[in-house]
């Protein structure tokens, strides 16, 4: 009668342990052991990687678009300027009483009126085209990622005497601090004949960075009592820019928002404006965790040929065990716990790889770039300068549950196969 043990003794450890140590001329499968736990290495740590690149692009994504754009723009819907007259504009008059009510909610960083506008930025025989912002100097100041800008060149404090261009329009108009440029706009000065282009010339007086390719080719800022004159909007804004101390939770100032803001308001969040994006991002990372999960599942499968290899080479072993009293639960528990150790072992070397990964992702790209002879990252397509990488808890504890539960589960067929061997078909040719 086989005795009873209390599970996961001891002695089962040891001898698991001792059979996944054993060398091939010892009935070992050391060969596939090292096969099974090097692809669950490396799946893991691609799986980490992965998850850490994602989320540090779509961290670093938004911190881009927040940092540099209003999070919330109050707009007017088209409003007659006379009764009766059948002109409409869509100006903000009271801009300066609906600032202060919107500054009044809790919440709520900032609210500053803003003028927008395009024009056409010329010097010499180079041009770019502008998406310029007309604020005044504290509320530029109030922008992060434009305010502490780590390449700007200049001073903000000058900004009055001058406008305050992207880095990248400045590389591509040839221009620096000091430089005067001419902006052009189509919609100018109103005369008896019609609007004329007006062609004002400005001093460079800042030059930023924001982290984002597309709002460094274009942006401009202009101070904001030139810009009103310039774009002919005296006496009202376009749009007041609102910021509020939660991003990500944007939806709960909206309501207050649109009652301080008064009748014919209308909103724009940055969710809006990148909602398409952001949701091709959460479908790319569900796809990239279910195709590398199943990656992790391929490498997890070679601890069941090597478990069923191990079972064969040591049926006289398992004979001899079960004749001397072991259960079968006990067999059942050491062939258990050879896979066992096989995905621990490669799920904690993933680990290390994958976080180790992570955090060099600069050194490692630097590699890839000078492997690729030249710049393997282009920010004109994918918007910002770097990959980042950011590692966050719950997706390393995702990718460890999930090798460790697959690496488990695949040792039971063969375990139990082990355990249901009959002592004496085992002994029988020995």
């Amino acid at each position: 009668m086989a005795a009873r043990t209390a599970p996961f003794s001891r002695f089962e450890f040891m001898i698991a342990w001792r059979y996944l140590r054993a060398r091939r001329a010892e009935g070992g499968v050391s060969v596939m052991t090292w096969i099974s736990l090097i692809g669950i290495a490396l799946g893991v740590a691609a799986l980490i990687a992965t998850l850490a690149v994602r989320a540090g692009f779509r961290a670093e994504f938004v911190s881009t678009i927040v940092g540099s754009n209003p999070q919330i723009t109050v707009y007017s819907a088209p409003m007659e300027v006379a009764e009766g007259s059948g002109v409409y504009s869509k100006l903000i008059r009271d801009y300066a009483a609906r600032s202060d009510r919107i500054k009044a909610i809790p919440g709520v960083v900032s609210a500053a009126p803003a003028v927008r506008g395009q024009a056409m930025v010329s010097f010499g025989d180079r041009a770019n085209v502008a998406d310029v912002y007309g604020l005044a100097l504290s509320d530029l100041k109030n922008i992060p990622n434009i305010a502490h800008s780590d390449d700007a060149q200049g001073d903000i404090d000058n900004f009055g005497e001058g406008i305050a261009i992207g880095i990248g329009m400045a590389r591509d108009l040839g221009v620096t601090v000091g430089d005067t440029v001419k902006v052009i706009s189509p919609n100018g000065a109103k005369t008896p004949s019609g609007t004329s282009p007006r062609v004002n010339a400005y001093k460079i007086s800042y030059v930023f960075s924001a982290g984002r390719y597309d709002i460094d080719q274009t942006r401009l800022y202009m101070p904001f009592k030139e810009a009103q004159s310039f774009f002919n909007r005296e006496g009202g804004v376009d749009e007041i820019d609102v910021d509020v101390a939660d991003p990500e939770g944007i939806a709960e100032w909206e309501p207050a928002i649109m009652d301080a803001s008064g009748k014919g308001t209308l909103l724009w969040t940055w969710k809006d404006a990148s909602s398409s994006f952001l949701r091709a991002l959460s479908v790319e990372d569900n796809v990239m965790f279910i195709i590398l999960s199943i990656l992790v599942l391929i490498a997890s499968m070679n601890i069941t040929s090597g478990l069923i290899m191990l079972v064969k080479n040591k049926g006289r072993d398992i004979g001899i065990l079960r004749t001397m009293g072991l259960s079968e639960g006990s067999i059942l528990r050491v062939f258990f716990l050879c896979g066992a150790f096989t995905g621990v072992i490669g799920t904690l070397a993933g680990l290390g790889i994958g976080v180790l990964f992570s955090v060099n992702i600069d050194h490692v790209m630097g590699f890839v770039n000078w492997l690729n002879g030249g710049d393997a990252w282009d920010p004109s397509i994918r918007g910002i300068y770097h990959l980042p990488a950011k590692l966050q808890p719950w997706d390393v504890t995702k990718a460890v549950a999930l090798s460790l539960t697959l690496s488990f589960i695949v040792t039971i067929f063969p375990a139990r196969r082990a355990a249901r061997m009959n002592p004496v078909e085992a002994l029988r040719y020995e």
